[in-house]
């Protein structure tokens, strides 16, 4: 068998760069404790197999040291004002594919004559948070009490979203890389990000967070995008009190009013605080975390610090101990709308149907290929040739 010579840092390096222990590849590649080791080399099949497996550029193994792999966007992650860590694989690959599709929509727009958005950078850190979060909300047509409509989270979620869109923002949620379900999105490494722009804005959300959770990001993200290019970045959120900077915590609180309005929360209060889990009660009605709830009364002198951070420690350990796998499951097609955006989507398709833009352009915006993509155009009610 023909062996290649690698350094063995790289491939220690691929691996911790997919967030990969090595017990987690060993059933595939028993001799990779050796590889990293330098006492055995890989053949060139089986490191072709293994820069699949760590989403690696193969030709990135054959270069003398591991290469410094720049972040795209500003990152908002900070634990103890420390930066978090490295970028995955899996993110990187998906703030690209959003890069992707942002510039199609931005270049379509342009085209279209289609006007800036005089939302996007109207913030400034100078500005009082509640009062963006309350103009967020005003734009948005968003009544008092519209959550508490919703029957579900998920509801709220996508009336949220719809919301969101309505005013020209590409809002995705999704939880794994494109539609491959074996690469989840690690809620770890972060929550979502924001590309803002003047014709084109964008928010992700990881959708393999708590559906609560994902109604916070989607609010956290809307005020980065008001806050224009200086806001745009990837968010994290590790705790309670983030520490990520003048930014991160703007949109922090912007977001809690948007959710959470103060008057509202003042109003629900009396009827729910003898009650023995009154977070979790008003967490239901704004669908929001019983952890946004509590964290808006302390902001409000509601209730005592120390019964907050007793409830959450309870909270969080009871969180650790239910948390699974997270699985997007539904109708694969019904999860287009979130996963791709049901506007974006319909523009890409109508563009491929009158040759504006070719299949392989449009597989690559969407996602989608071939049948899957002909089947998710005739559900938008769109016939293409087959």
């Amino acid at each position: 068998m023909n062996r290649v010579a690698v350094n063995p840092e790289l491939v220690q390096w691929a691996r911790q760069r997919a967030h990969l222990a090595i017990e987690d590849l060993t059933g595939r590649f028993p001799k990779l404790g050796d590889w990293e080791r330098g006492e055995v080399l890989p053949t060139f099949k089986q490191l072709e197999d293994f820069a699949r497996a760590t989403h690696v550029p193969f030709g990135y193994l054959f270069l003398p040291e591991p290469p410094l792999i720049p972040m795209p966007i500003t990152d908002f992650r900070t634990l103890g004002n420390q930066y978090v860590g490295s970028i995955s694989p899996d993110l990187l690959d998906t703030i690209y594919a959003m890069q992707q599709r942002q510039a199609w929509l931005r270049e379509t727009r342009i085209e279209c004559e289609v006007s800036g958005f005089d939302f996007v950078g109207s913030a400034r850190l100078t500005d009082d948070p509640a009062a963006i979060g309350r103009e967020m909300r005003r734009l948005l047509d968003l009544e008092d009490g519209w959550a508490n409509q919703a029957r579900t989270w998920q509801e709220a979620i996508s009336a949220l979203r719809t919301a969101i869109e309505a005013q020209g923002i590409l809002a995705i949620i999704n939880g794994v890389v494109g539609n491959n379900t074996h690469r989840v999105l690690n809620v770890d490494e972060f929550r979502g990000f924001a590309l803002s722009d003047e014709f084109a804005p964008l928010i992700f959300v990881n959708g393999a967070d708590a559906k609560s959770a994902q109604m916070f990001t989607l609010a956290h993200e809307l005020a980065h995008i008001w806050l224009g290019s200086q806001g745009s970045g990837l968010s994290g959120f590790p705790g309670i009190f983030p520490d990520g900077g003048e930014i991160e915590n703007f949109c922090d609180r912007a977001a809690a009013e948007f959710l959470v309005p103060e008057a509202e929360l003042r109003q629900s209060w009396p009827n729910v605080r003898r009650e023995e889990a009154p977070f979790s009660l008003l967490a239901r009605q704004f669908k929001v975390s019983p952890i946004v709830v509590g964290r808006r009364a302390i902001d409000l002198r509601l209730v005592e610090r120390q019964y907050f951070f007793e409830f959450y420690a309870a909270y969080v350990q009871q969180e650790r101990q239910q948390k699974q796998a997270a699985s997007s499951g539904g109708d694969f097609y019904n999860n287009q709308n979130a996963r791709v955006g049901k506007k974006f989507a319909l523009q890409v398709i109508r563009a491929a149907k009158e040759g504006r833009i070719g299949f392989r352009q449009a597989y690559e915006l969407t996602g989608l290929k071939g049948g899957a993509f002909q089947e998710y155009a005739q559900r938008l009610g769109v016939e293409l040739p087959r």
